[in-house]
Order: C-alpha cells, then structure tokens, then sequence
C-alpha cells in the first residue's frame, strides 16, 4: 500500500523542471553582466597599461609604483630601465613597477598654465 503511494508522487514530474529552468537563465544573466561591466574593462586597461611600459625609452619621465619620479637613461634589457632619480641618484627599476610614463614630448596642458599680462606701463 505504501509503495503504490510512493509511485504515485513521482510519477508527476512537472514542475522540478520549470524551477531548473527559472534558476539557471538568470544565473546566465548575471555571469554575462559582469563580463561587460568587470572583467572586459580590466582587461582593455591591461593591454593598454602593457603597451604604455613597452614604449618607455631613454629620455621619459617615469612614475614608480612606489612614487619616484625621474628620467630613464638607459634601457638595460626588455624588463630593466636606469632611472635618475636625482642628481647622480640612478635606480634599476623593472618595468612591472612603472606605474605612469610620461614622455618627454608631452606638451604643456592649458589649465596647467598661468597667463599674467605684463604691462610695461608707469601709473603716475
């Protein structure tokens, strides 16, 4: 008597699938949310982070992670730069430790700059 009962629950399977369905489309949705907003903008500030260390060369201005600024002298290998931190102060640093290049033609921004007017003029 009780196993007839027990079949009986089984064998109306409807609704068991409609709830796998209801759970995995949204869990879709969110993994596809965080590939636009989180993972694909880390990866484009990546490559253009690499790409800006590949381009240091003798005569930039650089930025350390650590907070040291100076100009490379020289390029020691692919992973090395010579950087002058001082008068006659040269530092090894390695290019995963560059957090900013600034290049050495890199012209004056127009907020940066001050204009006063100079008048030749007396007042008497």
């Amino acid at each position: 008597m009780f196993v007839t009962e027990a079949f009986a629950q089984t064998a109306a399977g409807g609704p068991g699938a409609g709830d796998m369905i209801g759970f995995v489309v949204p869990m879709i949705l969110i993994a596809v949310v965080f590939y636009f907003f989180m993972i694909r903008p880390q990866q484009t500030k990546l490559k253009e982070h690499q790409a800006m260390l590949g381009k240091a060369t003798r005569g930039d201005t650089i930025v350390t992670n650590g907070g040291l600024i100076g100009k490379v002298v020289r390029v020691v290998d692919d992973n090395e730069l010579l950087v002058e931190v001082g008068e006659n102060v040269k530092v090894r640093v390695l290019r995963q430790g560059i957090a900013d290049v600034r290049s050495k033609g890199e012209p004056m921004k127009a907020e940066d700059s001050v204009a006063v007017p100079v008048s030749n003029k007396k007042k008497k």
